[in-house]
């Protein structure tokens, strides 16, 4: 009875929830983007969801961070997180990483799952998350927002010479490091339900097998002046 909207859907059915029940998903940051990421795949039955976080709730996430409340002020966002997962669906399972992810521990996490969707906020962490995919031949779905935008892709890492990565769309630079942060420039609260669910249902399609994934593209979303546009984005390298 839970999944009954879902099988009902032309190209879903039992065979996909099926695989949806099997996977194993890596969500990286459990903050904005994270929050609808996690409720979606909690109530669409995901396997084993695990959440990477060494942050704690605090009253400035409030706004945005939907999975989380004020009487969780302090405690770990994967604690806060899990907690509120397993009230929407004890179905699915949790795996709580509450570190930093770093060169040294990236490849050991990452490497238990099946797809990993990066809903950090800083390119250190962006880059790291698209190498170690890369390397594991993992797919991955990649999301950001600031202000009123955001945008969201899907690197496939599926070693073909046209595989498009994050250093597609953004091309390492320092410049990055210079460029304002959603802390200085704000964050309209709605923008990250859009994005984590448009990330969300990116993910149920790698995973279940069906429609056309963000590959290969980049969708660009403005809320503010409600325009939304893909673009097609072309590899690097030789």
């Amino acid at each position: 009875m839970r999944y009954t909207r879902h099988l009902r859907l032309p190209g879903f059915g039992e065979v996909a929830q099926q695989r949806v029940e099997n996977a194993r998903v890596l969500v990286v940051g459990a903050g904005g983007l994270g929050s609808p990421v996690l409720l979606y795949l909690t109530a669409a039955g995901v396997g084993t969801i695990g959440i990477v976080d060494n942050d704690v709730v605090d009253e400035s996430n409030l706004q945005r961070q939907v999975i989380h409340s004020s009487v969780k002020e302090g405690m770990r966002k994967t604690t806060s997180a899990a907690q509120v997962m397993n009230d929407l669906n004890p179905h699915t399972g949790t795996e709580l990483h509450s570190v930093k992810l770093t060169t040294d521990n990236a490849q050991q996490i990452v490497g238990s799952y099946d797809l990993v969707i990066d809903c950090s906020d800083n390119f250190q962490t962006r880059y790291l998350v698209n190498d170690v995919c890369e390397e594991l031949g993992l797919p991955h779905v990649w999301g950001a927002v600031i202000s009123y935008y955001g945008q969201v892709s899907v690197f496939m890492h599926d070693g073909s010479v046209d595989s498009v990565t994050l250093d597609d769309v953004y091309p390492r630079s320092e410049k990055y490091d210079a460029l304002p942060t959603p802390q200085e420039k704000g964050t309209f609260g709605p923008i990250c339900g859009v994005i984590g669910s448009y990330m969300a249902s990116e993910a149920l399609k790698i995973i279940g097998g069906m429609g056309t994934k963000t590959y290969g593209k980049i969708a660009l979303i403005d809320v503010l002046n409600g325009e939304m546009r893909t673009v097609p984005v072309a590899t690097t390298r030789a």
